[in-house]
């Protein structure tokens, strides 16, 4: 158990019978009335984010996650196979259970399988990933507009805007948590 005031980014706990991770808080102190903390967490069951409010009495139970690093070996259809490196180990979990994961994943890749108490919670993907870029429009010689873009695939099907200069074939890096371009690998 811990102080709804001592609450932290990232740090993790049992509310309303789901795990929830908090994403970013804010302590509120009106004035008129109690203070009060605003948050915005993410079930770590479902993948949603939900805005929540908390007096300052409050005290939560934490949830300890436990983490085991994998790497992506495949796909085949709708599965996807991960093996732990140190115990040869594989897992293999479907689309469902990644969502919109899947769209970063490429063969090789170092990820992350969170679980609480024995049950799988998801994929922990790094901050930044590499991605080769397969398609995307030539520039258009004059469009000069500031921070002009254009629509870019990437080689597991994720699209992003991308700036004028990048061509196909280049390697760049996106950003896992918004999904978009961050620089040029």
């Amino acid at each position: 158990m811990f102080n709804v005031n001592d609450i932290k980014n990232g740090i993790t706990f049992l509310y309303d019978g789901n795990i929830y991770q908090v994403i970013e808080f804010l302590h509120v102190k009106p004035g008129k009335g109690p203070a009060f903390l605003r948050t915005k967490l993410k079930n770590l069951r479902t993948g949603a984010t939900i805005e929540q409010t908390f007096n300052t009495n409050i005290k939560l139970e934490k949830a300890m996650i436990d983490k085991q690093s994998v790497q992506f070996l495949y796909s085949s259809g709708d599965t996807y196979t991960f093996m732990n490196m140190e115990t040869y180990d594989q897992v293999e979990l479907t689309r469902d259970q990644l969502g919109d994961d899947v769209l970063y994943l490429k063969d090789g890749l170092n990820v992350e399988l969170s679980f609480y108490k024995g049950e799988l919670l998801g994929v922990i993907l790094p901050e930044k990933i590499e991605l080769k870029v397969t398609h995307t429009e030539p520039a258009v010689k004059g469009n000069t507009t500031n921070n002009a873009t254009k629509d870019a695939e990437l080689e597991t099907g994720l699209s992003v805007k991308v700036p004028l200069f990048i061509e196909e074939g280049e390697m760049i890096i996106v950003s896992t948590r918004d999904g978009k371009y961050a620089s040029r690998a």
